[in-house]
């Protein structure tokens, strides 16, 4: 069983992480990616930054990846986030789950990326059209 949290700094490849997914025991596998908008909140965004407290966020991470193959009794799951600057369009955050069905697969994937935004200690600073700039509450998306 293949379980693995990371924060990077490299782009994120997601036909890679797709393919260490792969059990002889699934039947679904769902991949979620998360790519940085044009916009938030009403506002021109033109690329980001996240951080990271790396030791607690790789435990973290983890853990939601331990309890999603529990609960949802799956054969993989992979998920790794960002770390640096990114631009609009590149891939900041990659969920992947296989399980031996669709039902448990969609529902772990979106268990951990709600966990992950909720949980792990990443932060989002947005660059904005007008040259200021702000940090973001991963969870809710809003200015803080």
């Amino acid at each position: 069983m293949v379980s693995r949290f990371e924060i990077v700094a490299e782009p994120i490849d997601p036909r890679r992480l797709k393919a260490e997914l792969e059990h002889q025991s699934a039947g679904a596998s769902v991949c979620f990616e998360g790519w940085v908008r044009d916009h938030n909140d009403g506002r021109r965004v033109i690329s980001l930054d996240y951080e990271a407290y790396a030791p607690v966020a790789d435990k973290e991470g983890q853990r939601i990846l331990e309890e999603a193959m529990q609960r949802f009794g799956l054969c993989a799951a992979r998920c790794q986030h960002r770390a640096g600057a990114l631009q609009l369009g590149d891939c900041a955050v990659w969920v992947g789950v296989c399980s031996a069905h669709r039902g448990a697969a969609f529902d772990a994937c979106r268990y951990i990326i709600d966990e992950v935004k909720s949980r792990v200690p990443i932060w989002k600073k947005e660059h904005y059209g007008e040259g200021d700039s702000g940090w973001i509450n991963c969870v809710t998306g809003q200015a803080s």
